[in-house]
């Protein structure tokens, strides 16, 4: 629990305070004699969040961890000696927003509303600290939120991207084919759709382990992302199969483009161990028609798939 202490506060303690510095002290001590000293031990909690506050807290021993959960499991920021706690509740007159508590033993002065206005209109000195500090704590939230911003698109982009081939995964697909089917129909441009799935990938998987397996699939990603134009837009669609969006590219190129991929993908696997065997993929290929939905493309192009692995594999089919 927090105690009050009636001493009267020292200039010593007084200059250990930035928000005194080039104030001149001896005229504080007279606004802040009735401002009392707390004493605080470890675990004390000094301001709640969401409560009401009317006090600035200058501190002059101790460390002070903020916290914006409700729990306080993650300290944002720590505060020490020389600082303060609370002002701004003081200054827009809302309720505190973080709960700060002592992480070791403290002593704070309790600086009253009152006498806080007292001091600004006292003392250039202390007016022009207090707006050093308000512009400290802006730019302290800025990087917060900058920070908090960049953490945020980072974890979007992990969260669309499929970590063993290091293309996008399913849910990006997800949401980029409607759009890409809305502007080509917009446009009136080609659009073409290309499903790859690896052949008899789990008999491959079953023999020779899933870390082989694995190896397969991100040399096939591997392909994929060097053997297509800048403006393709590839993913893994889920296990052994892949999806490829062809902009401005009819039937006619698409077909090319699956070859291409098909044979690369055949000489590329024979490095991968055990020598002498290698994996091919079969390709489905679609061309968006007029008025088309999303859905209609994709089940055409997983169609045409089917058809290539019925008709024996290790060939393109256009749906």
């Amino acid at each position: 629990m927090k105690r009050e202490n009636d001493r009267l506060v020292s200039t010593d303690d007084l200059r250990k305070l930035d928000m005194l510095q080039w104030v001149d002290l001896v005229s504080v001590q007279v606004l802040l004699q009735n401002c009392p000293v707390m004493t605080l031990l470890a675990g004390d909690t000094l301001l709640e969040a969401g409560t009401a506050n009317r006090t600035m807290f200058m501190v002059f021993e101790g460390r002070f961890g903020v916290y914006l959960d409700s729990n306080c499991q993650e300290c944002i920021a720590e505060l020490s000696s020389g600082e303060t706690i609370g002002e701004m509740s003081v200054i827009d007159d809302r309720p505190a927003s973080a709960t700060v508590k002592a992480l070791e033993p403290g002593r704070v002065l309790a600086v009253d509303e009152d006498t806080f206005w007292l001091l600004v209109a006292a003392s250039h000195a202390f007016s022009a600290n207090l707006l050093v500090l308000l512009s400290s704590r802006m730019r302290e939230t800025n990087r917060t939120i900058s920070k908090n911003i960049r953490l945020r698109q980072r974890f979007e982009q992990e969260a669309k991207v499929d970590i063993l081939t290091g293309l996008h995964n399913r849910r990006w697909f997800d949401e980029s084919l409607p759009r890409m089917v809305g502007r080509h129909m917009r446009t009136n441009q080609p659009l073409s759709l290309l499903m790859i799935d690896v052949d008899e990938f789990k008999k491959y998987n079953d023999t020779h382990g899933h870390q082989a397996g694995d190896a397969a699939l991100s040399k096939i990603g591997a392909v994929l992302g060097s053997r297509m134009r800048p403006t393709d837009l590839m993913a893994r669609y889920g296990g052994e199969e892949f999806v490829v969006m062809l902009p401005l590219t009819d039937s006619a190129g698409a077909f090319l483009a699956a070859e291409r991929i098909r044979n690369t993908v055949a000489a590329e696997t024979a490095t991968l161990p055990p020598e002498g065997e290698w994996l091919t993929v079969s390709v489905g290929i679609a061309q968006l028609t007029a008025g088309e939905t999303s859905e209609s493309f994709i089940a055409r192009a997983d169609g045409a798939l089917y058809k290539a692995k019925a008709a024996g594999r290790n060939r393109s089919e256009m749906g």
